[in-house]
């Protein structure tokens, strides 16, 4: 069972980023296991079960050719190109128990794949868009491929958890002082 977000988090960037760490760090992912991280972020009425894990796996890897971006001019001419390639519409929603938020509105007849990538443009645009800069990236931590959201308003994040940060000090320490 996935825990829940606190409801002051914000979902859009931080579905993107759950969806493409539990299909990079799990080769035997499913739909469903996929539909259970848009479950835990307020997922749409629609299923990713009609896409297959071969196609969301092609999806994801064109969101990660954005994370994987630090140049902000480049970042956003990444976006926009996905923008243009997945459009939605840009509408209000409120989610029961939950504040106004922008949600894109895809046409009935788009897939799901088509639902995921408009719907991550969007994330990105606004995030982007908000923070003026590339507020994520993925974990500086030897041995981990994992990405973040860099919430903070001080130096840019370099790890995606503070164990990862922890662990980095700690080897960087040892060395230094020969142990």
């Amino acid at each position: 069972m996935q825990p829940e977000l606190p409801d002051d988090r914000p979902r859009g960037l931080y579905f993107l980023v759950d969806l493409v760490n539990t299909l990079q760090g799990d080769p035997e992912a499913t739909a469903a296991g996929l539909q259970a991280v848009v479950d835990l972020h307020g997922g749409p009425p629609r299923r990713l079960a009609g896409a297959s894990v071969p196609e969301l796996r092609e999806a994801v890897a064109l969101l990660v050719a954005v994370l994987d971006l630090d140049d902000v001019n480049r970042a956003a001419d990444a976006v926009n190109a996905l923008l243009d390639r997945y459009p939605s519409r840009p509408r209000l929603v409120r989610l029961e128990g939950r504040p106004w938020a922008v949600h894109g509105q895809t046409p009935q007849d788009a897939g799901p794949v088509h639902w995921l990538l408009s719907t991550a443009a969007l994330a990105l645009a606004l995030w982007l868009g908000e923070r003026g800069r590339c507020a994520w990236g993925r974990c500086a931590a030897p041995g981990c491929d994992r990405y973040f959201v860099d919430a903070g308003r001080r130096s840019p994040q370099r790890f995606c958890s503070p164990r990862c940060g922890t662990r980095v000090r700690v080897t960087a320490h040892r060395r230094q002082y020969g142990r």
